[in-house]
């Protein structure tokens, strides 16, 4: 498990004036001047700090014209608010409850899986629910090998047997935070850090 990715995490919160970016684009998205004044910073300090923050994932970005404006990624927070106490407390609990919703997702799993592939491993079509959706994605993502690095290429190459849009499933597998990209290199993310369509 590659939990130095779960630990650059919590590395990009540990710094009072990220905390307090990410609670004011609680509020909506803002450019860098405006925190800057909010925080009475100089704009080369938020441009550090966003640039630590959307390293992180924690934070996204959009341009309109010259100006950069920032926003967090909600679902990316949420998920891995969790995903720690569920990495720590993954072996207490309950096993007859654990059992029975394991078998429940077991099910609606292979159900998506058999409604969305063909007998061929042919994607039909992207889900448009993002319950499905995720699922789809981890099913084919679960046929990468942990810790190898991918070109873009190499990538691309295993989703085009499986369906003709590789560039929105490529994607798709970064943004629910499957895998992540350094410099082209495309690498699996530890499991804790995954979407979790089990929690939707």
């Amino acid at each position: 498990m590659q939990l130095d990715k779960i630990v650059s995490y919590h590395k990009a919160l540990a710094d009072p004036t990220r905390i307090k970016i990410l609670i004011i684009l609680a509020e909506g998205e803002r450019n860098g001047q405006v925190l800057a004044e909010k925080l009475h910073v100089t704009p080369a300090t938020i441009t550090h700090h966003a640039t630590k923050l959307r390293e992180a994932s924690l934070i996204n970005e959009r341009r309109d014209k010259n100006t950069i404006y920032f926003l967090l990624n909600d679902y990316f927070i949420h998920n891995n608010a969790t995903a720690i106490v569920e990495l720590i407390y993954r072996n207490v609990g309950n096993k007859k409850e654990v059992d029975a919703m394991e078998e429940t997702h077991k099910k609606l799993q292979e159900s998506v899986i058999n409604n969305f592939f063909t007998a061929e491993g042919k994607l039909k079509q992207i889900p448009a629910q993002l319950k499905k959706k995720l699922i789809v994605l981890e099913h084919l993502v679960s046929q990468l090998e942990e810790g190898r690095k991918y070109t873009e290429k190499e990538i691309n190459h295993f989703i085009k047997p499986v369906h003709e849009d590789f560039a929105t499933i490529r994607r798709e597998f970064i943004m629910h935070q499957f895998m992540y990209r350094e410099n082209e290199i495309y690498e699996l993310n530890p499991r804790e850090l995954w979407a979790r369509w089990e929690t939707l």
